[in-house]
């Protein structure tokens, strides 16, 4: 019999055999400061746009002092116990009903986590009889929730309605053997590529096929649609999403999230999501900082304007500039190179170290190898000077990349790496 670490020391995993060269710099790095478009990075000022800060709530005045009052008046502790037991607050139903309206469901339920809650309502709402079909690249929430599920499951082509159709008909015919039903899922936006999912697209499907539809719509929330409601609202089908999911941790700025659809099922939701029976509620004073984050959303249409003349800035500087940023429809800027993994940590180092600009690196298995993705998150709280000096050092760093100053430079960590 092997020793159950045996596995562990030989294999550290996809990413983890990287750490020696990589974390505490290009993984795990640590940015200093008051969150904002510029922060420190081991003691330099950069350009900071790794940041989910979308409408700019983490740092604005009237959110932290609304942060520190509910701190001096809560603590960080109550309510201390689990909704069900002894941690619900007319607080806590205020944010939900405030949160159902704001996205035009009859009701929603609070969660402790997004990644936590979206696992556990996967995993409430089907049973082993029922079928998922869900976008082949969903966010790991979704893949760990489908993963629970001791039923089948199909995925579907990224984006691709002829492939969920196909899928579908599968899913229906074995429906009808097991007597389930069919659950879809599809995120509101995906956020590595900013693409919005095809939710008008598979929301027609639903004439043809009978199924419910759950969007997870982490990075759509706050910063789609007229007043901000998401991807569904943007795309006019928010009435025909069955179960809609929306995290804190983006426009909103705290921690936390939310589900929301038709009461009876939100009230069937709360005595079956396990994240939420079993663990402590959503302290008191991140409630109360929802509330007024939510508040601002609703009341001041600047913040999204603020942010989309950013993003309109920052995407088509790079596409004049011959960028390829793929096919977003989002706040969400991918910035797609061909190089190594050694080039890329050399490009990345050249970025923050000489430009001054901070971004999030993606490199293979995360995504094809050769490609080197540059994933931006602009902010309402960058300028119009930010993108221009950002656009001028990618250029600089493009050129630097294909004249072979990269690849030059990572020639030692290539040989580390046997690439």
């Amino acid at each position: 019999m092997k020793d159950l670490f045996e596995k562990i020391y030989k294999d550290k995993g996809p990413l983890g055999k990287w750490a020696s060269q990589a974390e505490g710099y290009f993984v795990f790095p640590k940015l200093e400061g008051q969150i904002s478009n510029r922060m420190k990075f081991q003691g330099k000022d950069v350009i900071t746009w790794s940041i989910n800060d979308y409408l700019g709530l983490a740092n604005h005045p009237e959110v932290r002092k609304v942060d520190a009052e509910a701190a001096a008046e809560y603590g960080s502790a109550y309510p201390m116990g689990a909704r069900m037991m002894s941690g619900h607050t007319s607080l806590h139903e205020q944010l939900q009903n405030e949160l159902a309206a704001f996205v035009n469901k009859e009701a929603a339920y609070l969660l402790n986590f997004g990644y936590q809650g979206m696992l556990s309502t996967i995993d409430a709402l089907v049973g082993k009889d029922d079928i998922i079909v869900y976008d082949v690249d969903a966010h790991a929430c979704i893949i760990d929730g489908v993963r629970l599920h001791m039923g089948k499951r199909f995925t579907y082509k990224h984006n691709d309605v002829e492939s969920l159709e196909k899928n579908l008909e599968r899913a229906t015919k074995m429906a009808e053997q097991t007597g389930g039903g069919i659950l879809v899922i599809s995120e509101g936006v995906f956020g590595m590529r900013g693409e919005q999912g095809r939710l008008k697209e598979i929301v027609a499907l639903k004439k043809k096929y009978n199924f419910r539809f759950l969007v997870d719509d982490a990075h759509g929330f706050g910063t789609l649609g007229k007043t901000g409601a998401g991807a569904g609202e943007e795309q006019g089908v928010q009435d025909d999403i069955d179960v809609y999911f929306a995290t804190f941790a983006k426009s909103m700025a705290g921690t936390g999230a939310f589900i929301a659809a038709d009461k009876e099922i939100i009230d069937y939701l709360k005595y079956n999501l396990r994240s939420q029976m079993f663990a402590k509620s959503l302290q008191m004073q991140l409630v109360v900082g929802a509330l007024k984050r939510l508040d601002m959303l609703r009341t001041m249409p600047e913040l999204k304007n603020n942010l989309w003349t950013i993003v309109d800035a920052l995407q088509s500087g790079l596409k004049e500039r011959g960028f390829d940023i793929g096919t977003t429809q989002s706040c969400v800027t991918p910035v797609y190179l061909k190089g190594s993994i050694p080039e890329a940590m050399a490009l990345v180092r050249d970025l923050r170290e000489n430009y001054g600009i901070f971004c999030s690196i993606v490199v293979y298995p995360v995504v094809p190898k050769g490609i080197i993705l540059l994933r931006m998150i602009p902010t309402a709280t960058h300028t119009l000077e930010d993108v221009e000096v950002t656009l001028n050092a990618f250029s600089a760093i493009r050129s630097r990349l294909e004249n072979g100053t990269y690849k030059r430079l990572s020639a030692a960590v290539a040989a580390a790496m046997g690439e």
